[in-house]
């Protein structure tokens, strides 16, 4: 490589890839780059005086034009939406995953996952773009059978979700025993996003937001064997400009087999910080290759950071009852599942109204391979619970007509009456999709789809909410000979000698 300079962001990159193949380094690099093209329908607030507003057939108050107004006590303006102008986003996200090892040291890697995403439009309004770049993942690792280390940018997953943090994790195995025993600390990200809780991207916050980036740290030990797994998790997170926590649980979770084909799973946590028992379910699955099954309860109890304005709430939990089954009566596989749900007691009284506080969901859904080319599904969910209901149809037809390239079209139907509200919906979709592989390495697909949408409205604001989508992606993989399992050379040898 010394013929070439490496000054550019670009040239010192092949410099670096160059290199690492030339030492016999591996190296594994993944790009994928997607592009959306969105047109849909806006809205612009208006307001007429407080005195202009009529009443409507409804009973409600109105614009003269017939547009329905929120009218604020004391206020002397009435505030509602008009149809605006049709307005286009365009999202342009490319993201880069590369891991590198040899490095010198056996065990030694380092992974780095970025993310860049812009809005190409004129609106600039396209969620997710702030901020531009994002390091989703940097560390490095070194790993032996009984021990695996990380330092950098990482996350870990487990009953809480996944949580990523700027720090150091161990984690330390004891294959005899069946034990596995992880521990892990640093300054914590934002909730389900990868950016400090002190990021600019969430200024909307605005007072509520914290001084300092919170301390996260937490521990697992989790314990298998043929006959089960079981799991035990602690996370705490601390604000260091009070010394206060944000929040601390404990989670444990349990898989049992006592027989083939059927299992038994189950969990529960408990927070610490407000002294109550969170999300818990049970579990019994039966399944083989033509017929699967599962039932079970489960109560969910939403969670919120204490440091949020959410946390000086007590959310209200609700308990499920589910089950589904699955079959196959060649060439057809059919599924169905069902939930009935009802939510506990809120302490609150409402002496004036009283609301529904159970619903249910069910599903039926079906795959038919009509060829070893043609696939063709379809399904139909209803679910209506308190203050709203819903019911959909879904159908695809997926056509191979080479074994790198695959078609399919689309199409759906959903209807969203709502009980406490305007705005009853219905949603009409059609689309195609198309991927391609055009090499081992390069994986190109195209996906348009136009959406109907009709809003059921007893005034003026019925306007539609119709758009289209275009979204265009390309994947792209590099890599050293190093990522690809070599025959050894005895085997290699060996072909060689049946051909002659």
């Amino acid at each position: 490589m010394s013929g070439i300079r490496c000054t550019t962001g670009l040239t010192v990159a092949l410099c670096f890839l160059g290199a690492t193949a030339a030492s016999a380094q591996g190296y594994r690099l993944r790009l994928d780059t997607r592009y959306q093209l969105v047109a849909f329908r806006g809205v612009t607030p208006d307001s007429i005086l407080a005195d202009s507003a009529v009443t409507g057939s409804t009973g409600g108050l109105q614009t003269p034009e017939g547009f329905a107004v929120e009218c604020s006590p004391g206020s002397r303006f009435c505030r509602f939406f008009r149809a605006g102008p049709r307005l286009a986003s365009q999202p342009f996200v490319s993201s880069a995953d590369l891991t590198v090892w040899g490095l010198g040291i056996a065990g030694l890697s380092v992974r780095g996952n970025a993310r860049w995403g812009v809005d190409l439009g004129r609106n600039d309004f396209w969620p997710g773009t702030q901020p531009a770049l994002q390091l989703l993942e940097g560390y490095a690792e070194y790993s032996t059978p009984s021990i695996t280390g990380r330092l950098g940018r990482q996350h870990v997953t487990g009953r809480f979700g996944w949580t990523g943090f700027d720090g150091g994790a161990l984690t330390a195995r004891f294959p005899r025993q069946g034990l596995e025993l992880a521990v892990y600390g640093g300054w914590g990200l934002a909730r389900s996003l990868d950016v400090p809780i002190t990021s600019p991207s969430l200024n909307p916050l605005d007072e509520f937001q914290l001084p300092e980036r919170q301390l996260t740290a937490g521990a697992t030990l989790g314990w298998r064997s043929r006959q089960a797994d079981l799991h035990a998790e602690y996370r705490r997170e601390v604000d260091p400009s009070a010394d206060l926590f944000i929040s601390e649980r404990t989670a444990f979770t349990a898989v049992l087999r006592p027989a083939e084909h059927v299992s038994v799973t189950g969990g529960t946590e408990y927070d610490l910080a407000q002294g109550w028992w969170g999300s818990s379910d049970l579990f019994l699955r039966y399944g083989d290759e033509r017929f699967n099954a599962d039932a079970g309860v489960r109560r969910y109890r939403p969670f919120f950071e204490l440091w949020t304005i959410w946390g000086a709430f007590s959310p209200v939990s609700y308990t499920a009852i589910d089950g589904s089954v699955s079959f196959v009566i060649k060439p057809i596989r059919l599924r169905a599942s069902g939930e009935r749900y009802w939510f506990n007691d809120s302490g609150a009284e409402t002496a004036l109204a009283s609301f529904a506080d159970r619903g249910w969901r069910n599903s039926l859904s079906a795959t038919a391979r009509l060829s070893p080319t043609l696939t063709l599904d379809g399904g139909y969910h209803r679910e209506s619970g308190p203050g709203a209901s819903s019911r959909s149809w879904d159908a695809r037809i997926t056509w191979l007509p080479a074994p790198a390239l695959t078609l399919s079209a689309f199409g759906s139907t959903f209807l969203r009456p709502l009980e406490l509200r305007f705005d009853d919906a219905q949603v009409d979709a059609v689309g195609i999709d198309a991927a391609f592989r055009a090499s081992e390495r390069l994986q190109l697909a195209l996906t348009g789809a136009q959406y109907f949408e009709e809003r059921r409205r007893p005034d003026a604001g019925a306007f539609d909410w119709n758009q289209f989508r275009l979204h265009a992606r390309v994947t792209w993989i590099f890599g050293s000979d190093a990522d690809r399992l070599r025959l050894p050379s005895a085997i290699r040898g060996a072909g060689r000698r049946v051909a002659r």
